[in-house]
């Protein structure tokens, strides 16, 4: 039930349309209730028993369970036929064209055959599908010495540089799984793993040359791979140049259209990179970007980037001095049902975050009401990373309604929790912050003594704000308003921008 729910959720109103129409077609029977099953399990309040009562006049049944199947079985021939008519038109072309190709060379027609399949190889190179000019290559070749106008060497170095091509793509899918798994283990499983020995080591296993012939899907995994060591390490600004003058390659491409998901992806990291760096306004043009191009080919996938979308926009709001923007986006959002359960924290975090900048407290203790899973839950869900900035922002705001139980029991927790854990990724300052955090609870005065001001200072010695991250930054700004005793979000502003 859950699979099939799954699903439909994700079915725009065109979409179920066009999907009652395939069963409409596909019924050779009038009494057939599988319509009639799709229609209810596209209302989001029906459970399993509610649905199978309206259909059968009973809890359960076997005749529903088969009827689930094979409306089951339906989405799946819905959803292929769907994929080849969207995505892989220009496959499904060339590999005509190689059939009809090679039915004219039986044939000894060499000059209509080699023109098919001169067509074939154009279509399949602007689109970077590798192994079907390499079944274009081996076509050629194959029957070159009986078509004297074909220079067989020229065809081998073609084939040789595909299979090049089409070995790089493989082994950096291979490094991209590598290192995604990596960082699993480290985000939704919370161990600690030292990763830049670890992609050093995954990256030495592997000669790659990069350079402005690789796909798409290439540069996206190479940008990924690079994204991942930024957020294992918060060094967002040791990796912008690289993706901006990979981005730059990108853009030159012309199969833009066919691998249209991956400039999507790259568009969001690179937005989100630029956030991460204080670079906002540059980061709102990707942000604007990304946004057109989420709207082509229909919009196919829109559903699949709009809340990383949103919620990238609505932080860039927030830090330039747009909060009221950044909080009627995020609440708009989280209003409608999404499939994307960690963007949906996300966005449930930073407006946490934005009503606590904001001093409205009773607004951030209802979002925190919210997160009433455990910890070990939304590690899974989200990462460990989050759970901290959650426990956190949690601490801080009893901190404020002085909650003096809450206050202390969520510290105790935090501390012997993660504690261990901090010191093991070198990220001891937090604890340090909590510490001044608990000292100002304690002692409220002490935040005006010169000997806390300066001790603030000392906390953040050695790392700018221009390299620190913004999370950490944005922390670190509640302790200095305590001491200046001014608003939280201009003092925070304030910070970012020295």
């Amino acid at each position: 039930m859950i699979a099939l729910k799954s699903i439909i959720d994700t079915f725009s109103k065109e979409d179920q349309q066009k999907f009652i129409t395939f069963l409409q077609e596909k019924n050779k029977r009038r009494d057939t209730k599988n319509i009639q099953l799709f229609k209810l399990m596209s209302i989001p309040e029906l459970d399993s028993k509610s649905i199978c009562r309206q259909l059968y006049e009973v809890d359960h049944c076997n005749a529903y369970h088969a009827l689930r199947k094979r409306l089951f079985n339906a989405l799946i021939d819905f959803t292929a036929n769907k994929n080849l008519e969207d995505e892989n038109s220009v496959d499904m072309q060339i590999i005509k064209y190689i059939l009809a190709s090679r039915t004219y060379l039986l044939q000894k027609n060499y000059d209509i055959a080699y023109n098919i399949l001169d067509k074939a190889e154009r279509l399949a190179d602007e689109h970077s599908l590798f192994p079907i000019l390499n079944e274009i290559y081996h076509t050629k070749i194959q029957y070159a010495p009986n078509y004297p106008k074909i220079d067989l060497e020229t065809l081998i170095l073609k084939q040789k540089n595909n299979r090049k091509q089409h070995q790089l793509e493989d082994q950096l899918n291979i490094i991209y799984a590598k290192l995604k798994l990596i960082l699993n283990t480290i985000s939704y499983k919370g161990e600690v793993i030292d990763f830049e020995s670890q992609l050093k080591s995954v990256l030495a296993d592997y000669k790659l040359v990069l350079n402005e012939s690789l796909s798409f899907k290439s540069l996206y995994q190479i940008l990924t791979i690079v994204n991942i060591s930024a957020l294992v390490t918060s060094r967002y600004f040791e990796i912008e140049n690289f993706v901006m003058s990979s981005y730059r390659i990108l853009k030159e491409k012309k199969e833009t259209d066919k691998q249209l998901f991956y400039q999507i992806h790259i568009v969001y990291i690179i937005a989100n990179a630029l956030f991460r760096n204080k670079k906002f306004e540059a980061s709102l043009t990707y942000i604007n970007e990304m946004e057109e191009l989420m709207r082509l080919k229909k919009g196919i996938y829109y559903k699949t980037f709009i809340l990383k979308k949103i919620l990238v926009e609505a932080l860039n709001y927030n830090f330039i001095d747009k909060q009221e923007t950044a909080i009627k986006l995020v609440e708009a959002t989280i209003k409608k049902k999404h499939q994307d359960i960690e963007s949906l924290l996300d966005l449930h975090l930073s407006l946490l975050m934005f009503y606590f900048q904001k001093a409205d407290f009773a607004k951030a203790k209802w979002v925190l009401s919210k997160f009433y899973h455990t910890d070990q839950y939304y590690i899974e869900k989200a990462g460990i990373d989050w759970v901290i900035k959650k426990n956190l922002a949690e601490i801080l705001l009893y901190a404020e309604i002085a909650d003096d139980d809450l206050f202390y029991s969520r510290l105790k927790s935090f501390r012997r929790k993660y504690t261990s854990y901090l010191k093991e990724i070198d990220q001891s300052r937090i604890l340090t912050f909590i510490n001044y955090a608990e000292r100002y609870y304690k002692r409220p005065e002490i935040a005006k003594s010169k000997a806390f001001a300066k001790a603030l200072v000392m906390a953040l010695e050695g790392t700018s704000t221009q390299k620190e991250d913004i999370f950490v930054i944005s922390f670190y700004a509640w302790l200095k308003n305590k001491a200046t005793d001014k608003n939280l979000y201009k003092t925070t502003l304030k910070l970012i921008k020295s």
